[in-house]
């Protein structure tokens, strides 16, 4: 139970469709599934430890940038990506979520 592998069926920057699949997969009382998020940021602009990011207050507000991910049992991995195709969401893996004007 513990230590049953998993599998990455969803990771990029896009917490609307990870929201859905959250559900989806809930929905199908699929268990031991795993989902959550990351900063993608190491640092933030101002500096090590500060809680205020000066990019945040534009006139379109907070940007989002952290990375949403859903990883299920390994055994369960095709039959949730099936799912998700029926439910027109391409479960795809973004290997390079920071982009090349993002890497250092």
């Amino acid at each position: 139970m513990w230590f049953t592998k998993r599998i990455t069926i969803f990771k990029r920057k896009d917490k609307d469709t990870w929201q859905k699949i959250k559900d989806i997969l809930k929905a199908e009382g699929f268990t031991g599934v795993r989902a959550s998020h990351y900063a993608i940021d190491s640092l933030n602009a101002c500096g090590c430890g500060a809680k205020v990011d000066p990019r945040n207050f534009g006139s379109n507000g907070y940007i989002d940038r952290d990375v949403y991910f859903v990883d299920v049992k390994q055994e369960d991995s095709e039959r949730a990506k099936t799912l998700l195709a029926s439910h027109g969401i391409e479960a795809a893996v973004d290997d390079d979520v920071l982009g090349k004007l993002g890497r250092m």
